[in-house]
């Protein structure tokens, strides 16, 4: 019987605003002229890729750690050494701000706080397991989905990320329920269904119709020994549910 419903934040929940990349391009025009956007993002894809391979869960904290993805995202891009170091300290607090609020993210407010308010109703608790830093919090509270969200569980606090299985197991401990209790959303097969599953959390892995291709490396289904479940939207988790628990009352 599911009692406790999970979701991941970034593609789940909320979506940047615009482009990460545009979004860098904004606050690095001012100082170090115009980047190419796609140089930009490519740059942004490998310092981001580098970076949680060498310093995972926001060692030495979240505003060095990102502080170093975006040297490198600007470097990378073919910004001028000297600009960089010397207008760094002012872009990086600018968009760690930006990526604090709704000045960076939007919610998909058309389905998470009303699907999330109809789980609540159905009598499940629901929580958040992220790869984000601490700044989730202010966005969530910025967007109003913070309220609906307990526990929230965070790899920069609990120092281990998403696919570890004790990041989920931390989640079920807080909000008292077991791992057969609990189902966790998320659109990345590796870091959600995999994780979540490998926990022996149920796992439903969000593709959204419409989406040209799958978050990170296309999911070689063979690496699990089932079909796993897909739902195209956030009302999908709701009949979902519904489903799992009218066959367990039999």
């Amino acid at each position: 019987m599911i009692r406790f419903v999970t979701f991941d934040a970034l593609h789940t929940l909320i979506t940047p605003r615009k482009p990460i990349h545009v979004q860098y391009s904004d606050a690095f025009s001012p100082y170090l002229g115009t980047l190419s956007p796609d140089a930009i993002s490519s740059s942004f894809k490998l310092a981001l890729r580098q970076l949680q391979a060498e310093k995972p869960s926001y060692r030495a904290g979240a505003t060095k750690w990102w502080s170093e993805v975006i040297s490198r995202t600007a470097l990378g891009a073919g910004a001028d050494p000297g600009a960089v170091e010397k207008h760094l300290g002012t872009i990086v607090p600018s968009l760690m701000k930006r990526f604090s609020s709704r000045e960076g993210y939007s919610s998909l407010t058309t389905l998470s706080r009303p699907v999330i308010r109809t789980l609540r109703a159905m009598g499940m608790q629901t929580g958040l397991i992220t790869n984000a830093d601490v700044r989730i919090r202010d966005v969530l509270l910025d967007l109003g989905i913070l309220r609906y969200l307990s526990p929230v569980v965070i790899s920069e606090t609990e120092r281990v990320e998403k696919p570890s299985m004790s990041i989920f197991l931390a989640a079920c401990a807080r909000a008292g329920a077991t791992p057969s209790e609990t189902v966790h959303i998320g659109d990345d097969f590796g870091d959600d269904y995999l994780g979540a599953d490998n926990a022996g959390l149920h796992a439903l892995l969000l593709r959204r119709t419409g989406e040209a291709e799958w978050k990170g490396a296309e999911p070689d289904f063979r690496t699990i020994n089932k079909s796993p479940d897909v739902v195209k939207d956030l009302h999908g988790v709701v009949g979902w549910i519904k489903k799992s628990n009218a066959t367990c009352q039999g």
